[in-house]
């Protein structure tokens, strides 16, 4: 731990708990109370009218009626006014380097918005990076002025034998990434056929886990619900946010799985699955709201948690009930309801202010006793991690690229082929395993009709390989690319176009600025959103970062696309862990057989 992680860090109840007990008996003033609001009470499932609150030490000392007797001569008293005091707002499961940002400008983005616990995987830098890569993370992570816990990855790469990674993630690195104070467990198991076949690497990441007291996240992608199903959660997967029916979440709190509800930038997988609480009336203290991937603008225009939990409240559910789902239900899955997660004695002093239950404006945000934020203002400092150079000189292309990379040779004497074609699904993960009829011209497949050329280009080994295929859903026109080497989960560089020479430019424009996303149309660059932490991360501030992104999806628009939250469809192309056909450095993949498979289908 850094010196200064140390003196950011936490002192556990065991050492405060004289002082507490003093505050809580009259004997010593408390830091801080607050009183004349509405308790919500997420032990309890009630609103408590008049309760006050005492905190000491950055911990709650006293939760009652009556907090008079805590209060002494240098005690802050704050009036709530009549609102609602509610527990910060915990999310489940995320990927920080999802929203461009660093730990600490991503802490800074979401903590205005009510969010004092984030349980985040690293797995985007671990494949760039290495545990090397996931330790700047956690140490970063550790400076924060809110709670954020680390999961050490379980797959990179995530499809063993399907995609090649800068680094590997072995059993061992897991083990020793167990004994880091940030880690609270293993990321999302999405090797899930390697769980169910019994592959002796993820059972001994699994096993180095739970060894040490800890929980192991998953990520069951398939919609097959039989055996292999029961196979994986026998493994020892204790979560799953893949869902995205109501029968999907049944099955998985039946297996005695959290479901975690994801409800991101491009994931609306919420309405569709929390009817098994509000409708079918399953016990909603095993279902946990998450948002999984946020880019910087959902943070900066629409919030975090906050929009999460409000999203479910007009789904349907009953606000309390929304509120545990992304507070005490969170806390409790990761082993931490003595710690944090609701509003009473011992644990941290993470609380919100709010005027209304349903709307949830987040008026006033305090974190480990300390006002941290005010009507959407930051107001405190999040500390940087200092970056070395080796996490920002990532994006080796090997050589400078030409349109004839892109180039897709027909096979021989053919005037027309049949290719199979990535089909994106608007809002949702899963991709569709499409064909189409293309002509050949001058030997060289061509696309259209809306079908666009894809291409991941190897970034890690500057081996200069670039595999292509074909998608389809993006509606591009005209002459036009967007290439980004955030493409998860290998993190390559995904190119999608409709000219073989903007799909070089755009590749080589990448390369010089080491990484982001770059939008290119007639010979022109439309807009750059540079990332050069890994090729994945911005360290600068998530407003800036917004902006730029914003211009990106400006730019895109531009060239004819109309898809809702189009980059993020864009950024998983490469993510051969869900169906039903991706592309890696390794050729086409059918991930419904996790296997590779041919581009074109064979002739009669």
């Amino acid at each position: 731990m850094t010196h200064a992680a140390a003196e950011n860090r936490t002192k556990s109840w065991a050492e405060v708990a004289p002082r507490l007990v003093a505050v809580a008996a009259g004997r010593a003033p408390a830091d801080l109370v607050i009183r004349g609001g509405r308790l919500v009470n997420v032990q309890s499932r009630e609103i408590l009218d008049g309760w006050q609150v005492a905190i000491a030490e950055g911990r709650f000392a006293y939760v009652g009626p009556d907090a008079s007797h805590c209060i002494g001569e240098g005690t802050e008293i704050v009036e709530a006014e009549g609102r609602y005091m509610i527990p910060g707002l915990c999310d489940g499961h995320m990927h920080i380097e999802s929203g461009m940002l660093t730990p600490a400008e991503f802490a800074a983005a979401v903590t205005p918005h009510g969010t004092t616990t984030i349980f985040h995987d690293p797995h985007e830098i671990a494949n760039v990076l290495g545990l090397a890569g996931v330790r700047m993370m956690h140490d970063e992570a550790l400076l924060q002025p809110i709670n954020i816990y680390t999961q050490m990855p379980s797959c990179a790469p995530s499809a063993p034998g399907l995609e090649t990674t800068g680094f590997a993630v072995s059993a061992e690195d897991v083990a020793e990434a167990m004994s880091w104070p940030g880690i609270i467990g293993l990321g999302e198991m999405m090797n899930y056929p390697g769980v169910i076949h019994g592959d002796p690497q993820m059972l001994a990441e699994m096993a180095a886990t739970m060894a040490a007291g800890k929980t192991v996240g998953g990520h069951y992608a398939s919609p097959d619900r039989g055996i292999p199903f029961h196979a994986y959660v026998a493994g020892g997967p204790a979560d799953d946010h893949e869902g995205t029916a109501e029968s999907d979440a049944v099955a998985r709190v039946r297996q005695g799985m959290r479901s975690m509800m994801r409800l991101g930038s491009a994931w609306y997988d919420v309405e569709s699955q929390i009817t098994a609480v509000t409708q079918k009336g399953l016990d909603p203290r095993n279902f946990i709201l998450c948002t999984d991937d946020c880019h910087s603008g959902t943070l900066v225009n629409e919030g975090h948690m906050n929009r999460v939990v409000r999203h479910a409240i007009v789904c349907g559910c009953d606000p309390v009930i929304a509120l545990q789902m992304a507070t005490i239900n969170t806390a409790t899955h990761f082993g931490l309801e003595r710690e944090l997660g609701s509003i009473a004695p011992g644990r941290r002093a993470d609380v919100i202010l709010t005027s209304s239950l349903t709307e949830l404006p987040i008026e006033a945000v305090y974190a480990r006793g300390q006002l941290v934020a005010e009507h959407g203002e930051m107001l405190v400092a999040c500390p940087h991690y200092d970056w070395p150079q080796s996490a920002r000189e990532t994006v080796r292309l090997g050589k400078v690229l030409a349109a004839s990379d892109f180039a897709i040779a027909a096979p021989k004497g053919a005037n027309a082929v049949k290719a199979k074609v990535i089909g994106v699904v608007e809002n949702q993960a899963p991709t569709k395993a499409l064909t189409a009829e293309l002509p050949v011209i001058g030997g060289l497949v061509e696309a259209e009709n809306g079908v666009c050329q894809i291409a991941l280009v190897e970034r890690h080994q500057a081996t200069g390989k670039v595999v292509n295929g074909f998608v389809s859903g993006f509606g591009y026109q005209g002459e036009m690319a967007i290439a980004s080497t955030v493409a998860h989960d290998s993190h390559h560089m995904i190119v999608v176009g409709t000219s073989r020479e903007m799909m070089a430019k755009a590749a080589n424009r990448l390369g010089e600025v080491g990484g982001g996303i770059t939008v290119w149309k007639d010979g022109k660059e439309l807009a750059l959103v540079e990332l050069p932490i890994a090729g994945l991360m911005s360290d600068r501030p998530a407003m800036e970062v917004a902006a730029k992104a914003a211009a990106m999806v400006e730019a895109m628009a531009a060239c004819g696309c109309t898809l809702n939250n189009a980059y993020m469809q864009h950024s998983l192309l490469a993510l051969v862990v869900i169906p039903e056909l991706r592309i890696s450095d390794l050729g086409l993949v059918d991930v419904t057989r996790f296997e590779l498979t041919e581009l074109f289908e064979p002739t009669a």
